[in-house]
């Protein structure tokens, strides 16, 4: 997928979280999107995935060459962010079916492989409400990358995890990058942006 940012600005009433932000993520990229915290990653990640409208400029997605309706936008991106949750009230068995129903998974994958690749297997009729957080971690990680989408948005991807889980992602997000486009937005972690080729640091649009 390929997302251009045309002169955006994002207000929340008075507060002008950033402005004049233009940005070409081309098919297949990886961009890094950079800034301390309250500097307003998350919401240009959010403004990236459609999920919020900017105050000003304009926003485009296009597969193959074809411009994507807004509305539509939703079921071609897969995201990771602390601040989403999760459905805890359903076991992960039931979660991982519930999630394909919106975001179908890659190819021969469904909730017993995203329990064993997330080393959840122990879990599996659990419900997610009984999670730790690193345990609830992964398995938004595991959703978002094991979806079947050309865009996928990962924010602080590495908050939550032990070193060892960190490789485990690192190691994951190689496996499923080849032909999409990625946004990763980090408070400078090389752990999370690693593997990011382009950066863009939100600080230098501030008012």
């Amino acid at each position: 997928m390929e997302v251009v940012l045309q002169g955006i600005a994002k207000h929340f009433g008075r507060e002008v979280v950033f402005q004049n932000v233009s940005l070409a993520l081309a098919p297949g990229s990886r961009t890094a999107i950079l800034g301390p915290n309250g500097s307003g990653k998350s919401t240009l990640l959010q403004l990236i995935g459609g999920a919020l409208v900017p105050t000003r400029g304009s926003i485009a997605h296009h597969i193959d060459g074809s411009t994507l309706e807004p509305d539509q936008v939703y079921k071609h991106v897969s995201i990771a962010a602390p601040y989403l949750g999760l459905y805890e009230d359903l076991s992960l068995r039931q979660a991982v079916d519930f999630h394909a129903r919106f975001k179908p998974l890659r190819s021969g994958i469904g909730p017993q492989e995203v329990a064993r690749i997330a080393y959840l297997d122990h879990a599996l009729d659990k419900p997610v409400l009984h999670f730790s957080s690193g345990m609830k971690q992964r398995l938004k990680l595991a959703l978002a990358i094991l979806s079947d989408t050309p865009l996928l948005l990962l924010d602080e991807p590495a908050s939550n995890l032990d070193a060892q889980a960190v490789q485990w992602f690192q190691q994951l997000l190689a496996q499923h990058l080849a032909g999409r486009t990625l946004a990763v937005a980090s408070n400078r972690q090389e752990a999370e942006h690693g593997m990011c080729d382009a950066a863009l640091d939100v600080s230098a649009f501030k008012p």
